[in-house]
């Protein structure tokens, strides 16, 4: 009698097991597309990002040369000194190396997709999504490029509560 009760259990056991995996999958199966349009919808907030990062160099020249003139217009060699003093915030300011991450890591987002399991990995992809997103808001010089970070940032949190449902 114990013993068909042990494998009366072992056999509900794996029952149950098998549909837990065979729901899992099918959860996995329907959040796939979900995931990949919020991958999407990042791809396009970084190619917003770049076109507007273009712009940002010569927003902060055509800034500090307004506000330098304000400051002190009669001064002698104010021309040069505008253009270095701006291109020395251009290139603080650059955020092509956080926008080429960003891509880079839309394309590992993608290929991960493609060989399950990914949720670990996923999970920690969206870490360093956020890191770049950040930093990207943080360099940014206008409002413009500031409210698309914001808005990439938004993107991946979301994305990052989708990721968690998946193994």
């Amino acid at each position: 009698v114990r013993a068909a009760a042990e494998a009366a259990m072992a056999a509900a056991i794996d029952l149950a097991l098998d549909a837990l995996k065979i729901s899992r999958d099918r959860e996995g199966a329907q959040l796939l597309p979900v995931i990949a349009d919020f991958i999407d919808r990042i791809e396009a907030l970084v190619a917003l990002a770049e076109d507007e990062a273009a712009a940002q160099s010569d927003a902060i020249r055509e800034r500090f040369a307004r506000r330098m003139t304000e400051l002190a217009p009669d001064a002698p060699g104010l021309a040069d000194r505008i253009y270095l003093e701006a291109a020395s915030l251009a290139t603080k300011a650059d955020v092509r190396e956080e926008l080429d991450r960003l891509t880079a890591h839309v394309a590992s987002a993608r290929a991960l997709l493609q060989q399950p399991p990914a949720g670990r990995k996923l999970d920690f992809l969206m870490q360093e999504f956020m890191r770049e997103a950040n930093t990207l808001c943080s360099k940014s010089a206008t409002t413009a490029l500031t409210g698309i970070g914001l808005e990439l940032k938004a993107v991946i949190e979301q994305l990052r509560e989708q990721v968690q449902n998946v193994e």
